[in-house]
């Protein structure tokens, strides 16, 4: 009876450290004002050294400025990639240092994710990371102190046209102009979270820019549309 006691005490303490959190991120950012006609996109879990300044060279073609969530480790092992980004006007935005779910990540662990990944990025960028994406958005409640000592704001997202499971290049551009809104944050992915993620981007990049565009959105970074 007692460990039975104990086990219910130890699972209710972790649904309220980890899964608990998520009842704190509606007051987080999931979207920018609707008052000007701007959408920004999102780009998760690079830098790729292949795949990444694909991703630019096609931004750039469309004069369009983005906002890269940088995974800290992955920043430290292409340094020129990061450095590219920022120098070409992006964003350069914080993904964790490990790409591994908080979910699982107790007080210390979770201070470390977010402190190395905002020093690495901090260096590289010239200048310190002002938002934060949980891999797979996935929170917990150190998250929210960790955020507030490094100066940091999180940020969701309001349309991701791929997820956990992969989707076809033509439904995410369909996804995307479908529910495209003045103040939209459009998640996407320049490295491997899901199997083979940015070949699909690539395909599905120059129509949704197109698209986007052409309906006379202005694409800027998740910082310019919130201030």
């Amino acid at each position: 009876m007692l460990l039975a006691r104990l086990a219910l005490g130890v699972a209710g303490a972790w649904v309220a450290y980890a899964w608990g959190a998520h009842l704190l991120t509606p007051a987080c950012i999931w979207r920018g004002p609707g008052t000007r006609r701007r959408i920004a996109l999102t780009f998760d879990d690079g830098p790729d050294r292949d795949f990444t300044p694909r991703v630019l060279e096609l931004l750039a073609q469309q004069h369009a400025r983005a906002s890269f969530f940088l995974v800290g480790e992955r920043a430290a092992r292409a340094p020129e990639t990061v450095r590219r980004i920022a120098g070409e006007g992006h964003e350069v935005a914080s993904h964790a240092w490990s790409h591994r779910s908080l979910w699982f990540r107790g007080p210390q662990a979770t201070e470390r994710e977010v402190a190395r990944a905002h020093e690495v990025l901090a260096e590289l960028a010239g200048r310190e990371p002002r938002h934060f994406r949980p891999p797979w958005g996935m929170v917990n409640v150190a998250l929210f102190g960790a955020l507030r000592r490094h100066g940091e704001r999180l940020v969701f997202w309001s349309i991701q046209p791929e997820g956990l499971r992969p989707v076809a290049a033509e439904r995410q551009v369909r996804h995307v102009l479908d529910r495209a809104q003045p103040g939209a944050i459009v998640n996407l992915h320049d490295a491997e979270g899901t199997p083979a993620a940015p070949e699909r981007l690539l395909a599905a990049l120059p129509a949704m820019l197109d698209g986007l565009t052409g309906a006379g959105y202005e694409l800027t970074t998740v910082a310019e549309l919130l201030d």
